[in-house]
Parts: structure tokens; sequence; C-alpha cells
């Protein structure tokens, strides 16, 4: 695939130059705190995919090379808006104040890390989605009921190249297009969908393209240019807001890893694709580009590298102390009322837990 010939939104190029002046909100603060915020995240995933290896955590899908995406969804919506992830979505969940902790608890295993509400609060974002595409149908629902409620909140969903194929995801837009609902997708278009390449994956120049069957707005954007990652969903939002319908947002990256810890891409990809890959990832673009406006250094990119190891190694020891989800948990938070028989496996359940801890249970 050759990005730098396909139409797309851009304010800064894979060398770290500006290729259109920025946009008015996208002063070098701001800038400076995407940076870090995407180094944070990045530092996260290198661990997360370091305790899979060391048995500490379950299959993880890393997030490598789409932290452009993830921060700006992040930083975009507002607090009273609602997010509805698919499961590489670390890092806007993480911007939107969601714990990394809670994203180690899931791939280990704990369904309480599907549980966003704060003490005392309610988190109307919605938990990670593992099947592909039936997130949006869920979107689309509470696009409606935002709309129905009339408040000016906004709904935004993710997915995958792969999701656009689905059934789930057409449907979705149409839905989205004939009832002028509040919602913005957004596609993170990484070339491969595990080892189906784009180029396979639909006849369509653009996924964007996909907006007009629909009749709704369709933009593609450079993925891996957090200003324009950002100032497209702003504006999508923003248009959402005022009651002017849906937007879908192909967001073009790469997957840098595997599909998940589970697999292989060098089965499937060649080393020069994912080398060339490189030459675009989105965190080395936006330093190169600080560095040059005099707002960061090498220095600074030390200090902050240090800070991020610790508050990732603080976050590991946070989740390793958790204490165990209960093993009857499975019994009950999914059956209303359980039967004589589930009773009696739950039972069964509590017996060999306390077996294995050294314990009974009468």
């Amino acid at each position: 695939m050759n990005v730098l010939a396909m139409p797309m939104h851009r304010f800064i190029d894979h060398h770290g130059k500006l290729v259109n002046p920025l946009p008015e909100w996208a002063d070098l603060m701001t800038l400076k705190g995407f940076y870090c915020d995407m180094v944070l995240t990045r530092s996260y995933d290198n661990k997360a995919v370091a305790l899979q290896r060391t048995g500490k955590l379950g299959t993880y899908p890393s997030h490598l090379g789409s932290e452009a995406i993830g921060i700006a969804i992040g930083r975009a919506l507002k607090k009273t808006d609602v997010f509805i992830p698919y499961y590489r979505d670390l890092p806007a969940m993480w911007a939107r104040g969601i714990g990394m902790e809670k994203n180690l608890q899931y791939w280990g295993g704990d369904e309480r890390g599907s549980d966003f509400s704060p003490d005392g609060e309610h988190c109307r974002d919605l938990p990670f989605c593992v099947p592909i595409a039936t997130q949006c149908t869920h979107a689309v629902g509470v696009a409606a009921a935002l709309k129905i409620q009339g408040n000016h909140h906004v709904a935004l969903v993710t997915c995958g190249d792969g999701a656009t194929s689905k059934g789930d995801f057409l449907e979705s837009l149409n839905c989205a297009g004939a009832w002028n609902i509040p919602l913005v997708f957004v596609i993170n278009n990484n070339q491969w969908a595990i080892s189906v390449p784009r180029s396979i994956q639909c006849g369509a120049e653009l996924l964007s393209d996909k907006a007009k069957g629909a009749g709704i707005e369709g933009i593609t954007v450079d993925g891996n240019d957090v200003v324009a990652m950002f100032d497209v969903i702003a504006k999508s939002l923003e248009h959402a807001r005022k009651g002017k319908g849906a937007t879908l947002i192909e967001a073009v990256s790469y997957r840098l890893s595997d599909h998940t810890t589970a697999d292989d891409a060098s089965r499937y990809r060649s080393e020069d694709e994912l080398q060339q890959a490189w030459e675009f990832e989105p965190i080395k673009r936006l330093k190169s580009f600080l560095i040059e406006q005099g707002a960061w250094s090498e220095q600074d990119d030390i200090n902050w590298q240090v800070h991020c190891k610790e508050v990732i190694e603080k976050v590991v020891d946070n989740y390793l102390g958790i204490t165990p989800q209960a093993p009857e948990s499975a019994f009950d938070f999914l059956y209303e009322q359980l039967s004589e028989d589930l009773l009696n496996q739950r039972d069964l359940i509590i017996n060999k837990a306390m077996r294995m801890q050294g314990g009974d249970h009468g």
C-alpha cells in the first residue's frame, strides 16, 4: 500500500514536517501532552506483552502503532459522551480515565476488569468487545437513546478494517444514516485482519467510501498523525452534537505487532513490509516535530521514559496484588436465580477451590 499516494487528511508527515498549517487548537503544550500520552501507552503495551510471555496475563492484543488513534479519541470525547470500544483500545480507554489495571484484569481473565465505574460514580462507556463488529450495533442503540434524551451527547464506536466486511457494521451504518443519530464510527485500518490483508478485504479504494451508501459523512485520515486524528474526531463529534448526523472516519495505520500474542505475523507478512511501516509510525513523527520546534529534547525523552517505567511498574504491582475473583462468581453474576443443579455445581466448585487452598467447605 502506498500511504503517501492515498488521499487523506494530514498535518504532520512521517518525517515530522508540516504539510498543512496546524489548526488553532494545536499549540505545542497540547502536542507535548499527546506525545507523552502515546509514549506512556506504548510502554504499557510492551509490559503487557512481557507479562503474557511470563504467564502473568492471558492472550493479549497489542495496540502497537495505533497510539495516535486511541489518544485522539480519548482526548476528544467529553465525559458525558459514550465510548464503545473494540478489543485494541487501551490508549483511548486510558485517556478516558479508565485505569490500566482494569485492562490487565480483563486480559488476565478477571471480568471485574470490565467494570469502569469509579467509586461513587457511574461510567457509561461500554467494555471491550471481542466479537467482530457486534459493538457497532450496540453503538447504534446507544446513539439512538442519546438522541431521544436530547442532551447533545455523542456515541463513538471503533472497529478494525476486517469488521467493515461484516453485516453488523454495514447494517449499523445504514441505521446511523436513516435515523440521523449522534454517532461517530472510527475504523482502525491497520492493514491486517489477522492474516487477511486490506488489499483483499474490500474492493473499494477507501473504506470511508462505505459511508456513501448510508448517506453519512466519510473521511480518510492519516492514523499515524495524532493532530489530524484529533482534529477530524473533534469536528465529527461537534457535527453529531449539533444534530447533523453520523460520520465514518477511516484511520489509516499499520499493525506493527502480531494480531495477538497467540499469533505469529511472520507467517503471512514480510519483514520488509513491517520495517517500511515503522517509518510511518505515530510516535517518532511527533517527536521529530516537537524537537524541531524546540519543544522537546532527547533528555526530555529519557526522563519521560523513566517516568513511564515507574508508572507502569506501579500499575503491574497493583494488578498482581488484586485478590482473585471467587470461583463461584461465575454462577453469581450470570444467573438471576440458580436451579438446584446449578446450586450443586456451585458448591462443587467452592469445595474444589477450598481443597486447593488447603481448607474445606462444609
